[in-house]
């Protein structure tokens, strides 16, 4: 994502029904949290139980609306490949960063947002705080090894007092979390298979970024990170 200063970064809720069963089960009655500040935090091994079917849903998704290296503004290839699903989909070219309705690469709605999807981001967004969270965007990035992300906000919604919801799978990564100002300090956050981190309220607009991600394996992804980012967009 971009900040309105152009810097580069990294409706209607659009869901599709999935497996039965697609929410996190009972992973919020014993939910280990870390605490990154007023506002964000780390849910531990939230998503784990329902991995299987969230990497699933990826595949159907990536099948429809292919990943892709989006073009800056500015003429560069981004790092992480992305794709999206959703009411709206994030997307950034000559043009600029916006938000759109439709995938640029064949003019086709994005797919719809999973009900497993979404029922695992409200609960995220619930047992962070967030009762009322409903997401109509999902941008789903894809690393590979020595990929990263650099310091950015997500500035590009209506509506800034609705929280992220970030999700993790796949190879381990660094995640940085960084304050209201560009330059000031980041946190160096571990962020394993299944985590989860939700910031919003006083912490929605500080920037946050990846380390470049290093090669592994992970037994069901393989040699890739795939992160789930929910917003609300519209």
């Amino acid at each position: 994502m971009h900040d309105r200063s152009g810097r580069v970064a990294d409706a209607a809720t659009g869901r599709a029904d999935g497996p039965a069963g697609g929410g996190s089960g009972g992973a919020a009655a014993s939910v280990d949290r870390q605490p990154l500040g007023a506002g964000a935090v780390v849910l531990r091994r939230f998503a784990a139980a329902v991995d299987g079917v969230l990497w699933e849903q990826v595949q159907r998704i990536e099948a429809e609306a292919p990943f892709r290296h989006m073009e800056t503004p500015g003429g560069f290839s981004m790092a992480v490949a992305m794709t999206n699903c959703g009411a709206l989909g994030w997307v950034t070219d000559r043009r600029g960063y916006r938000y759109d309705p439709h995938d640029p690469l064949g003019g086709r709605p994005w797919p719809p947002m999973p009900t497993a999807f979404w029922s695992l981001a409200t609960e995220a967004a619930a047992a962070a705080g967030f009762e009322r969270f409903e997401p109509d965007a999902c941008l789903i990035n894809r690393y590979a090894p020595r990929a990263r992300l650099s310091l950015h906000r997500d500035a590009d919604e209506r509506d800034f007092a609705q929280p992220i919801v970030s999700v993790s799978l796949g190879l381990p990564a660094t995640f940085l979390f960084g304050g209201l100002k560009r330059s000031d300090p980041s946190l160096r956050v571990p962020l394993e298979h299944g985590d989860v981190v939700v910031w919003g309220g006083p912490a929605r607009m500080r920037y946050h970024g990846v380390l470049a991600l290093k090669d592994g394996v992970d037994p069901l992804l393989g040699r890739q990170r795939i992160n789930l980012t929910f917003r609300k967009a519209g």
